[in-house]
C-alpha cells in the first residue's frame, strides 16, 4: 500500500513558473478557474526500472451516489527503448483514499512465446464503459525479442488489443485482439498512449495509427467499434489523415467537446490538431500553434485532452520553457485552454500542472474523474543523473485539476 503526499499549487502560482508565458491577462482570459493539487503516488528509482504510462480511469459509485472508485495502469519501463513489463494495477477506493499496489494480475502479465520472444502490451489507457459497468483498458501489442527490442517478424505483430475488468467481480480477462479489416495498410494498428471515446449509444471511437510497417510514416483514422461488456468489435472506420513528415501522425488522442470532436496528433517535427463533426471524418490537420500564431513548439511527443463543459484544454510539453536539458522538451506538463473554432492555443491560459525536476514526463496520461476534478498523471523519466541532481525521484505524480464550477456534461 502506498499514500499520496500532497504538494497544492495555486493555478495562479503554477502559471508563474513557466518560462516565456504570458502572466498579466491570464486572470481575464480564464473564464473557468482551477487549481491544481499534485500527489506523488509512487517513488521508485532503483537503477532496475521506472514505473512509467501512468494512466487513470474513474468508477462511477453504485446508484449514482458517493464517490468514484479509481483505478490506474502503469507498467515498469525495463531501461531500453520501450520495453515494458506486464500491466500493473493500482487502486484507489475514493480519490482521497490510499493507493493499494501496483499488483500486476496474471491476466495481463507476459505471455511466453517460441524461441525466447515475449508477447507483451503498452501504451495503454483505460476507460469506463458506462452501458455495461465494465471498464476497458486498450493498448498495443508487442513482441520483444530477449533483449527488449520490438519485433516485426510475424505478420500483424503491432495491433490494437485489450483487456476487460468487472469491478463488482473484481477480475481481469486476458488481452483479445481487435480484429480490423484485410489488407496491408492494418499491418500495424495501434491504439497506443491514446485516448479514446464512449459515445451516447455505448460505441466507442478508438483513434488508430496503421500503416504496413515502421519503415514507413504512420498515418491516422479512428475506428467506430461496438463493446457488450465482453467482445470490442470493429465496426468501420474513418478518414485516413496523412502527413509525409518523417514518422507521420500517430499517438492520436481524441475527444467529444460542444458537439464535435477533436484530434491531437504527434509528429516527430511538431503537433497537430484536425477536428470533425461526427468522429470519424476530419478536415485537414494543422499544426498546433498560439493564439498569436506562433508554433506551439510541442514536437515527437503526445499531448492529450481535458473538457469541461465551459472549456476545451490541451495537456502538452514544450519548447522555450527553460528546459532545454529535458529531452525533447518532455517536461514541465503544460494545460491551456483551446479555442475550439479557430483550432488554437490561448496563450494567456498556459499554466503548469506537474512542474518539471530535470526529468522527462512525457508519457502521460489525463482523465475527467467527476464532476468537480480531473486528473493528469505521470511518472518521472530518470535516465540521466542530471535528472537526479535537479531532484527528480523516479517519481508517479497525480495532479488534481479541480474546476471551480461544476462540470455538467
Amino acid at each position: 500500500m502506498t499514500s499520496a503526499r500532497r504538494i497544492l499549487f495555486p493555478a495562479a502560482l503554477l502559471g508563474l513558473l513557466a518560462a516565456g508565458t504570458g502572466t498579466a491577462n491570464r486572470a481575464a482570459a480564464a473564464e473557468l478557474g482551477f487549481t491544481v493539487a499534485v500527489e506523488t503516488a509512487l517513488v521508485h528509482d532503483d537503477g532496475k526500472f521506472l514505473w512509467f504510462h501512468p494512466r487513470v480511469a474513474a468508477i462511477p459509485p453504485a446508484g449514482g451516489r458517493g464517490e468514484p472508485a479509481l483505478v490506474m495502469t502503469l507498467q515498469k519501463h525495463l531501461r531500453v527503448s520501450d520495453y515494458y513489463s506486464g500491466l500493473h494495477v493500482m487502486t484507489r477506493a475514493t480519490p482521497d483514499a490510499p493507493w493499494q499496489g501496483p499488483v500486476l494480475p496474471p491476466a495481463l502479465d507476459w505471455q511466453p512465446q517460441p524461441g525466447g520472444v515475449t508477447l507483451s502490451v503498452a501504451d495503454v489507457t483505460p476507460g469506463w464503459h458506462a452501458p455495461t459497468g465494465r471498464l476497458l483498458a486498450i493498448g498495443c501489442q508487442v513482441r520483444y525479442s530477449p533483449a527488449g527490442k520490438q519485433l516485426e517478424d510475424v505478420p500483424r505483430a503491432h495491433q490494437t488489443v485489450y483487456a476487460v475488468h468487472d469491478p463488482v467481480a473484481q477480475t481481469w480477462t486476458p488481452w483479445r485482439r481487435l480484429e480490423l479489416p484485410p489488407g496491408d495498410e492494418f499491418n500495424f494498428a495501434r491504439n497506443a498512449c491514446s485516448q479514446w471515446v464512449v459515445q451516447p449509444d455505448g460505441k466507442l471511437l478508438v483513434p488508430l495509427y496503421i500503416g504496413r510497417s515502421t519503415k514507413e510514416p504512420f498515418s491516422t483514422t479512428v475506428a467506430e467499434c461496438t463493446f457488450d461488456g465482453r467482445e470490442l468489435r470493429y465496426v468501420r472506420h474513418g478518414d485516413v489523415l496523412r502527413l509525409p513528415v518523417k514518422r507521420g501522425l500517430y499517438e492520436p488522442s481524441l475527444i467529444r467537446f460542444g458537439g464535435r470532436y477533436f484530434l491531437t496528433l504527434r509528429n516527430d517535427e511538431r503537433g497537430y490538431v484536425a477536428a470533425g463533426t461526427d468522429g470519424l471524418h476530419f478536415g485537414t490537420p494543422k499544426p498546433w500553434v498560439f493564439d498569436d500564431g506562433a508554433e506551439l513548439g510541442s514536437y515527437n511527443t503526445q499531448q492529450h485532452w481535458l473538457a469541461h463543459a465551459r472549456g476545451l484544454f490541451l495537456v502538452y510539453t514544450r519548447r522555450g520553457a527553460n528546459n532545454d536539458h529535458i529531452a525533447r522538451h518532455r517536461a514541465p506538463l503544460f494545460m491551456a485552454r483551446v479555442d475550439p473554432d479557430k483550432l488554437h492555443v490561448l496563450r494567456a491560459t498556459e499554466q503548469v500542472v506537474i512542474p518539471e525536476r530535470g526529468a522527462d514526463l512525457g508519457n502521460f496520461g489525463a482523465a475527467r474523474i467527476s464532476d468537480s476534478e480531473a486528473w493528469v498523471t505521470a511518472s518521472e523519466g530518470v535516465f540521466k543523473a542530471d535528472a537526479r541532481a535537479r531532484g527528480a525521484t523516479g517519481s508517479t505524480f497525480v495532479a488534481r485539476i479541480r474546476w471551480s464550477e461544476p462540470d455538467r456534461e
